[in-house]
């Protein structure tokens, strides 16, 4: 009889999956090469339930094209690591609105997922824009209590530059989706 085995978290194996220029999805020889939008770079900071940097976190993002569609003409998938301070930064482009549940349309959103060492499945989240007038009738955004609904929203931090940090556990800890 096998001896039963103590669960496994993944990772930090992100230095076997990382390929940096996934990060940049506007990179000249890159799948997304002349697609036009409006040219943004997405950066957080990952730290867990005490405040401490993630510095082993995998971070990818999915999301439509400018024009709000899922198709071969953008190429909405993107991958990067932490570093050392539980930073994250991606090149692309603000997504359009895009079709929600019913009738009804979502705001621009970038979906975010991580994996980090101690998470034995990743989770996932929204990143929304603070100045989008969509949110207020965004049909997943209005699941999240008022009161937490900050997590998911990137705030401009510079011109064509949105900031979002993710708190894995804790006081402030994002929503994160069961999907």
């Amino acid at each position: 009889m096998t001896a039963a085995t103590a669960s496994q978290t993944a990772g930090p194996y992100w230095h076997m999956i990382d390929f940096p220029e996934w990060a940049d999805l506007l990179r000249p020889d890159g799948p997304n090469a002349g697609v036009q939008g409006e040219r943004i770079t997405l950066t957080g900071r990952i730290t867990d339930g005490d405040g401490a940097a993630c510095a082993d976190a995998l971070v990818e993002i999915w999301q439509a094209g400018p024009d709000g569609r899922y198709s071969p003409g953008f190429h909405g998938f993107g991958r990067c690591a932490s570093d050392a301070d539980g930073q994250f930064r991606f090149t692309t482009l603000k997504p359009g609105p895009v079709p929600g549940p019913g009738n009804a349309t979502q705001a621009p959103h970038i979906a975010l997922t991580i994996f980090a060492r101690g998470l034995m499945k990743h989770v996932t989240t929204r990143v929304y824009f603070a100045d989008e007038p969509r949110n207020a009738e965004d049909p997943i955004l209005a699941l999240v209590p008022a009161p937490r609904r900050g997590t998911l929203l990137a705030r401009p931090e510079a011109p064509g530059t949105w900031r979002l940090d993710i708190r894995l556990q804790g006081a402030d800890e994002t929503v994160f989706l069961d999907i």
